[in-house]
Order: structure tokens, then C-alpha cells, then sequence
């Protein structure tokens, strides 16, 4: 009687607990963010001919400097592409004050200056004859991203976070800036750094050896802080570095215990002093994390060269890898309780026809690919808003940590950044792109191999 009484009563008390429980809603109905981030392509190169999206522009012909008349955009059937380079220059002349016609110029310089530093190994050989950055895929390339544009949202107006490459864009992904600091553990010491924050060792731009120092405050100081668990998910195997003008640079390895220019978590102070380096974990554990429904409430996954969409990778390899990640967070339980934010980290060189707005020295740059999927998504959504990397720190922020900010005068850990990229007046709000008042949307499970046509 006793342990009958004493089992009853610890149900009744459960059950009270559960139903004292506060209901959640709007935002915080997601109780699970993804951020896939994968590499290397514009907006218009991937959705330049999406229905209703703002694309290609009529009657474009960009100007060939070098062999005269200019090009227009053309469908581009082919898996691999070359791309053209991509540093703060690169972007600079591509957007060409707002002309946008600096694409095939820059990745003509890109090949002579590949071939110049390779004249003597043959590898000139691998160089475009021709660039192809004016070449553009649809729904015949890309099926399944084409297919989650039309069911969930598609956002036309994502712009990289700063004008440069990917490192410095990782490095706003996490910590909405990109800095150099002069003195080791001295947050104040950091200044913006559009180009050359300080590369890992092992990399070609590393001449010294030196390992960096990224003493500024990321997002994971505060989602330790306030107790929110976090991941962030490395595909084992190669990484390319290219960040010097050329078109193609020798891979380096990469996996969750080496650091690199799409791993920067490492180097960040604030994750070692919060002993937090083992939640950068193998692209595995995310898998398994899935399966059991176990989401981090915030995950990141970084993408290995293979499946990453940089050229020259397969834009087939990267569909692939994206579509498993994807549907294996649908067969998960967590699905019902996630958003799924899926961007490209910069242009690649290839061709966008919207100018870049301005919002401070170092950014925006161009645009890039960008879709949200949830079950709480809108349905075929397009979202026109001016947004970046900057509206996913927001989006997290607002979610899990009461709307605080990466703001020196707030959060409890000074660094010298110069503006507080979420509080930007011009970005949107990735709130517009759900309706949580809709009853949750199935899965959309796709073929991992769907059919080209």
C-alpha cells in the first residue's frame, strides 16, 4: 500500500509539473536550429530563375575585357564549375560600384594568376580556358533545392555578412565580426578585419606559423552562459584555401579536432576558457544526435570540399549531402520543433545582379542562396527582406537567450567591435518566415539521387 500510494503520488506530481508547464509559442515553438552552411555560389547561379525571386535581369550582357563584346547569363547543365576568386578585391571589382559587371574580368585575372604561380607544373592546365561564372543552374541541376524553395521559403535578398571569403564569413556567422587582434587574451585589442583576421597554421596565407587569436566574444559565450546547448557538426576530409586572388589552392585536411578556415570555433578564447572545445563534433555525431532525437538546440554543420558545393566540387555531391542532413532531421522527432536555415557562405565569383547594400566597412557583400525549412515554415514563401548571417545570430538570440545581443555594453564581456551587427536597422527578421499558428508541416523526404534533366 505504501509503494502504491507513493508511485500514485509521483504521478500526480509528474503530471501537475507537466501541465504547469508554460505553452510555448511564436518563436519559441523552435526548439532546434540548424544552420547548414554550405560554400561558394551566388544567389543568382542557383535561383536566378526562380518564379517570382529577383533574378536575372533582362537583356544583362556583362562586358569581356579581355577579349572584348560581353556575355550574357546561360544555363549551365554541368555538375562542376570553376567559379572565379573571391577575396575583398574580388568582391569589390565584381560589384564594381553597383554596376555588378566585374565578374568575368576577375575570374580572367583569377586564371593568369593561377597560371603564373604554377607555370612550370603543368597545372595551368586545370584553369578555365574560359570562365563560366555567368553560368547559372535550375530546377534541371537542382531538383531538390528547387523542390524545398517551392514548399518552404526561399529568401532572395541574403547577402554575405561582410565582402570577402569564407573565413571572415564564418567567423560573422558565429560572432557577427571579423577582426585581427594585436595582443593574445585582450578582446580590446581586436579591429575589424575584412580580408586577414588571422589564418590557421598549415594554410598557404599563414607564412609565420602563428596561430590566431580570436579574443572577441561569439555567440557560444552566451549560449553557454544561459545554459543552451550547442554543436558544432565538421564533415571529415578535405578543405580548400583560397584567399589570394587564385582560382584554385591546394586542400588541407580537416576534421573536428583540426582547426580551419570553415573551423574557427577553436581558436575563439571563449570557447576554451568555457571548456567547451568537445562540443566541436565529428558531422557523425549530428547523425546520431538525430536519430535518437537529441538535437543541441543550436547546431552548425560544416561541410568537407566533396559535398560542399565549392568549385570544383560537384554541385550533385553537395545536393546529396544536403537532402541526407535534411531528411534525416525530418525523420527525427525533433522535427517538429525545428528550423533548418540553409545558406551559401559566399558568391564564388560567380554573377549576382543586385547591388550589395551597405552597412558599415566591411560589409554586405554579395548575394548568396538562402532557404528556411520547418514545419512552421510558410509555403512557398519568398521573402524579400535584406537579410545576413547577422538575422541567424538574431534569430538564435531571440529564441533562446531573451532577444540579448552580442553588444560590448551588454553582455558582460567587452571587445572593441564596432557596431552591433543584429541591431543593424536595414536587416530583417526571420520571424516573417513562419506562421506558428499553422498546424505543423509533414516532412518532405527526398531522393537522395534524384533524377537530372
Amino acid at each position: 500500500m505504501l509503494i502504491a500510494a507513493a508511485v500514485a503520488v509521483a504521478v500526480f506530481a509528474g503530471t501537475a509539473s507537466a501541465s504547469q508547464r508554460p505553452r510555448l509559442t511564436g518563436i519559441h515553438k523552435i526548439r532546434h536550429i540548424v544552420v547548414i552552411m554550405q560554400e561558394n555560389r551566388s544567389f543568382d547561379s542557383y535561383f536566378g530563375t526562380y518564379p517570382g525571386a529577383t533574378g536575372i535581369p533582362k537583356n544583362v550582357c556583362v562586358p569581356d575585357p579581355n577579349h572584348g563584346g560581353c556575355q550574357r547569363p546561360y544555363h549551365d547543365h554541368r555538375a562542376v564549375n570553376l567559379g572565379g576568386p573571391h577575396d575583398h578585391i574580388d568582391a569589390v571589382k565584381d560589384v564594381n560600384a553597383g554596376s555588378m559587371n566585374g565578374f568575368i574580368g576577375q575570374a580572367e585575372v583569377g586564371r593568369r594568376v593561377w597560371c603564373t604561380k604554377h607555370i612550370d607544373s603543368g597545372a595551368c592546365s586545370l584553369a578555365p580556358k574560359k570562365p563560366d561564372v555567368m553560368g547559372y543552374h535550375d530546377w534541371h541541376e537542382l531538383p531538390n533545392y528547387w523542390s524545398y524553395a517551392r514548399h518552404f521559403v526561399l529568401q532572395d535578398h541574403m547577402f554575405q555578412a561582410d565582402a570577402s571569403w569564407s573565413l571572415p564569413g564564418h567567423l560573422y556567422m558565429l560572432s557577427g565580426w571579423s577582426a585581427r587582434c594585436s595582443q593574445r587574451g585582450n578582446p580590446m585589442s581586436c579591429v575589424s578585419a575584412v580580408q586577414d583576421p588571422g589564418s590557421p597554421p598549415g594554410e598557404p596565407q599563414n607564412t609565420t606559423g602563428a596561430v590566431p587569436d580570436y579574443a572577441w566574444t561569439d555567440l557560444t559565450y552566451l549560449l553557454h552562459r544561459d545554459n543552451v546547448s550547442w554543436r558544432y557538426y565538421v564533415f571529415k576530409g578535405m578543405q580548400p584555401d583560397c584567399d589570394d586572388s587564385a582560382m584554385f589552392c591546394k586542400a588541407v585536411p580537416q576534421d573536428a579536432k583540426t582547426p580551419g578556415i570553415w573551423n574557427p570555433l577553436p581558436f575563439f578564447e571563449t570557447v576554451s576558457q568555457d571548456r567547451q572545445l568537445e562540443n566541436v563534433a565529428p558531422f557523425n555525431d549530428f547523425l546520431v544526435a538525430a536519430h535518437a532525437g537529441k538535437l543541441p538546440a543550436v547546431s552548425w554543420l560544416a561541410p568537407a570540399q566533396a559535398v560542399s558545393d565549392h568549385p570544383p566540387a560537384s554541385i550533385r555531391r553537395g545536393q546529396t549531402y544536403v537532402t541526407g542532413v535534411i531528411n534525416a532531421i525530418m525523420r527525427s522527432k525533433d522535427w517538429s520543433s525545428t528550423a533548418i536555415l540553409l545558406a551559401w557562405d559566399d558568391w564564388g565569383g560567380f554573377y549576382d545582379s543586385v547591388k550589395p547594400p551597405k552597412v558599415d566597412a566591411q560589409g554586405y557583400g554579395l548575394r548568396v542562396p538562402a532557404l528556411v525549412i520547418s514545419p512552421y515554415a510558410k509555403r512557398g514563401y519568398i521573402d524579400h527582406q535584406v537579410l545576413s548571417s547577422d538575422a541567424y545570430l538574431k534569430f538564435i538570440e531571440d529564441d533562446f537567450l531573451h532577444g540579448a545581443r552580442l553588444n560590448p555594453r551588454t553582455d558582460g564581456r567587452p571587445d572593441s567591435r564596432p557596431d552591433v551587427r543584429e541591431n543593424v536597422k536595414i536587416l530583417g527578421d526571420l520571424r516573417n518566415d513562419f506562421n506558428f499558428a499553422q498546424r505543423p508541416r509533414r516532412p518532405l523526404l527526398l531522393s537522395l539521387h534524384p533524377k537530372f534533366s
